[in-house]
């Protein structure tokens, strides 16, 4: 009898297994094929190109060492002020955007390591649920290898309320309080320039701009100041919605440490195609004018090739700006 039952429950499962796909299964399985098979190219073509530059360098008499420069061996200059990622919006956002903004972060962490002034330190705050899960599945949870970083379960209040964190008792933590910002293009005052010593907050939250005054609620419970991005002041001829990544904003920032200069940090980072019709000048390269791929997956493959590197090490794969849709809640519309 219980023969008979295994024999019909194995027929069972052959006749739905072959049964034919519909025709959106077809497509959406071709899709898939189709998109490993062009990593796989892709991955194959960046490998051929790396040893082609090997070759001509090494022909030219200018070979580089195969080791991987550390942080440690750059020209760099830091600048002693902290960033903080919260990241505090998990159950605000879709999978997707959740993939979307892992990525941001790895691309945060890499223009960091890779600028000539570096703020001091990177803090990701409230790390939790998808988020969390995300980043430990990539690269064997690579991200807790990342030099000069820290990631914290708890909020960024933490910064002013815990005391193991303080040297100089209350009046240490009243004064690192007052030394946070928290940036939301919702806010009233601009940011005119940063500060050594102070700590900036972005929000972590990739969210097609549904949600309005998020960040700025969240300061003002946190009795904390906030600013916005200068961007309308210098660029107020931005013809497109004025809405940028994660990554994108600390990239400003980083070039304004590097410049002292809001004009040429807005210009050498937000995306070329926002600019249509506008003259960009002489002096300044857009870094962020990528065509948007497809739902966001070269953004998630190439998060996967920048966090890979582990103890502070440089990787061969040139890192830009994430190009995917999802857009955080921080915009200077």
């Amino acid at each position: 009898m219980f023969m008979e039952q295994t024999v019909t429950a194995q027929a069972e499962e052959n006749s739905i297994a072959s049964q034919p796909l519909s025709k959106n299964a077809q497509k959406r399985a071709a899709k898939a094929v189709r998109l490993q098979e062009q990593k796989i190219e892709r991955r194959a073509r960046e490998k051929e190109a790396k040893k082609r530059k090997r070759r001509e360098r090494a022909q030219a008499g200018d070979a580089e060492p195969r080791k991987r420069r550390k942080m440690g061996g750059l020209d760099q200059t830091s600048f002693a002020a902290q960033v903080v990622i919260d990241l505090g919006f998990d159950d605000m956002m879709t999978d997707k955007e959740v993939t979307s903004l892992t990525s941001q972060l790895a691309y945060t962490y890499s223009t960091n390591r890779r600028s000539p002034t570096p703020f001091t330190s990177l803090l990701f705050t409230s790390l939790n649920g998808r988020t969390k899960a995300r980043l430990d599945a990539i690269n064997d949870a690579g991200y807790k290898r990342w030099t000069n970083t820290k990631w914290w379960e708890e909020g960024y209040d933490r910064i002013w309320t815990s005391k193991s964190d303080s040297r100089d008792g209350d009046e240490d933590l009243d004064a690192r309080r007052a030394s946070v910002v928290y940036l939301t293009a919702d806010s009233e005052e601009e940011l005119m320039e940063l500060k050594e010593g102070e700590i900036y907050v972005i929000g972590g939250i990739c969210d097609h701009n549904r949600y309005k005054n998020l960040c700025l609620d969240k300061a003002q419970t946190s009795f904390i100041r906030h600013a916005r991005l200068p961007i309308g002041r210098y660029i107020a001829s931005l013809t497109t919605r004025k809405v940028l990544t994660v990554n994108q904003v600390f990239a400003i920032l980083l070039k304004w440490v590097e410049t002292r200069d809001w004009e040429q940090a807005f210009w050498s980072v937000i995306p070329k195609r926002k600019f249509q019709g506008k003259t960009i000048g002489p002096d300044v390269t857009p870094e962020g004018g990528q065509v948007e791929e497809e739902e966001g997956q070269e953004d998630a493959d190439g998060a996967e090739e920048v966090a890979s590197g582990e103890d502070g090490e440089e990787n061969d794969q040139d890192d830009g700006f994430p190009s995917s849709r999802p857009q955080p809640v921080l915009s200077t519309a």
